[in-house]
């Protein structure tokens, strides 16, 4: 092969190769009055939860909300109450993605939802321990998993641990709040 050829060739390769890269999975810090939680996103295998998630991200509503329930060993849950427990109003729910194959284990994020398996909008929760209850199961809909903690399960787990109470109808409230200052959507390292 000729040195025209040479650089045919692998120009060619070069202008495929450009072609197929792939953009890092997204990853948000969660800013809380507790400290810094970073999560990668699924985008791949939870597109509508994820894109859901970042939209209200980017629309800042997640700042003043709290993590309102706390269970030890379980989950903490956040993402829909203010500091004085008033429900923020939420955009329509996102379908269920339960059965993406992601499971709820230790340190993963999901969507936080009622009975309703098509009812989850703002709210997640982080998994304290192995929850394989809230996995998909043949008979019934699981609790769709969109990302893992990449930095910050300390914080996770610290917030796990406060105490809690009952207010406003509402069990298993930390006595002292923890505020989720904001959630910024990380550059892609790549770029």
């Amino acid at each position: 092969m000729g040195p025209r050829r040479l650089r045919i060739a692998a120009w060619l390769a070069a202008m495929l190769l450009a072609g197929v890269a792939v953009a890092a999975p997204p990853r948000v810090r969660i800013e809380t009055s507790a400290g810094n939680i970073v999560v990668q996103l699924d985008a791949e295998r939870a597109p509508l939860s994820v894109k859901n998630f970042l939209q209200y991200a980017a629309d800042g509503f997640y700042a003043g909300t709290i993590f309102h329930r706390v269970v030890t060993g379980f989950i903490i849950q956040g993402g829909g109450y203010q500091e004085d427990l008033s429900l923020k109003p939420a955009r329509a729910p996102v379908a269920n993605e339960s059965g993406n194959g992601l499971a709820n284990h230790r340190g993963t994020i999901a969507m936080a939802r009622s009975a309703d398996p098509h009812s989850a909008d703002a709210q997640f929760y982080f998994n304290l321990a192995d929850n394989v209850a809230l996995d998909p199961k043949p008979t019934r809909w699981g609790y769709a998993v969109f990302g893992t903690v990449v930095e910050g399960m300390d914080v996770v787990d610290e917030i796990g641990h406060r105490a809690t109470t009952s207010r406003n109808d509402l069990a298993d409230v930390p006595v002292q709040p923890v505020v989720i200052r904001k959630v910024v959507v990380l550059p892609d390292p790549g770029s």
